[in-house]
């Protein structure tokens, strides 16, 4: 598919129908994942693919405690609403999210980011130079996964509620101490429909030159 049609269109997907997806689309969806670009091309992710509904269901398990635990914390931190249509906004987003929790040990598949308990940071005779977290040589990948399961007709979501009791994950998957999961994404066909999600305006997020200087919207 086009790009921009692709990038414009691709939204959060929680529900998916039981069609399952073949080992096959998930590899081809992989190997557009890795040819993401990684700061000195280092990679440091490692993905892993859960298909066997045993292991879905010990994850679906933690996943839910977690979500349960999660949800009625983070309600304090969640200002008033601007109006009644942002509200139902956003108790739309919140069902779909509850379902997800609630349905995620018959998703096709689930892609956990695996990665190293390393810093960036190197030393010289001036001192510390912090040049970035390791994540950002991560997402990036994540982000070509999630297009590339976009241009395959497969929806997903990038998760993480499930790090609340990550060391539980990490145990069904013996996933060693010195790695930690970054993120869990299902993978399934959905059956909701792709469209541009509401987000705010880019010129409402970018400032020109000096922080703040602002610029209007360029008609193309």
């Amino acid at each position: 598919m086009e790009l921009y049609d692709a990038l414009m269109t691709t939204r959060a997907m929680r529900r998916y129908s039981d069609e399952p997806v073949s080992d096959a689309t998930i590899q081809r969806i992989l190997r557009a994942a890795v040819q993401a670009p990684s700061g000195g091309n280092i990679q440091p992710y490692q993905f892993m693919v859960v298909t066997e509904q045993d292991v879905k269901d010990k994850i679906a398990a933690v996943y839910l405690k977690a979500h349960e635990r999660y949800e009625p914390a983070i309600q304090k931190y969640i200002p008033p609403f601007k109006d009644d249509a942002a509200e139902r906004s956003h108790q739309r987003n919140w069902q779909a999210t509850d379902d997800l929790a609630r349905a995620m040990a018959s998703v096709s598949a689930m892609v956990l980011v695996v990665v190293p308990k390393i810093s960036m940071a190197i030393e010289d005779d001036q001192g510390k130079m912090d040049v970035g977290p390791l994540y950002a040589s991560v997402y990036p990948a994540v982000q070509n996964l999630i297009l590339a399961a976009r241009n395959e007709g497969l929806g997903t979501v990038l998760t993480s509620v499930f790090r609340i009791y990550e060391e539980e994950v990490a145990e069904i998957l013996g996933v060693p101490d010195r790695y930690e999961i970054v993120a869990l994404l299902p993978l399934g066909y959905p059956t909701g429909n792709w469209g541009v999600a509401n987000r705010r305006a880019a010129e409402s997020l970018t400032s020109w030159n000096r922080f703040g200087e602002k610029r209007p919207a360029i008609e193309d």
